[in-house]
């Protein structure tokens, strides 16, 4: 499998992301929303995004090793962020680019500014499609 990753001429810059990911074959996995909650289900750093972030990043750092992928396989992401304020969106984004999953958002990627979320005090979920190695 080759996931190949560009940016055609003609698009705008991007801040890590490509503009298309093409995968050659294979299987793919499609992960639940990962949301900011820990094993006991308990929310983790209500109010605090940066502490939201790297909940998710852990977990889907787990959910990728339970199916023997890393951020590397990862060819799509959604990010979805309870604001309206550009400085927090792109303070999540660097978060995210900073990140132990950081090589999953060099791929397709999206990231949205939205009204609320499934969980109370919920700031922050991560839609996450990845190529099976």
């Amino acid at each position: 499998m080759t996931i190949t990753r560009t940016n055609p001429v003609g698009l705008h810059g991007t801040p890590g992301y490509h503009h298309v990911t093409v995968v050659s074959a294979g299987r793919t996995a499609y992960l639940a929303g990962q949301c900011p909650l820990d094993s006991t289900g308990a929310l983790v750093g209500p109010g605090d995004v940066g502490a939201q972030v790297d909940q998710v990043v852990a977990n889907t750092m787990a959910v990728l090793a339970s199916i023997g992928a890393g951020p590397e396989d990862v060819v799509r992401t959604v990010i979805y962020v309870v604001s309206d304020d550009r400085s927090v969106l792109g303070g999540v984004w660097s978060r995210l680019r900073e990140s132990p999953l950081a090589a999953a958002f060099a791929s397709a990627s999206t990231l949205l500014g939205v009204a609320q979320l499934g969980f109370t005090d919920q700031l922050v979920e991560l839609d996450v499609t990845a190529a099976l190695p």
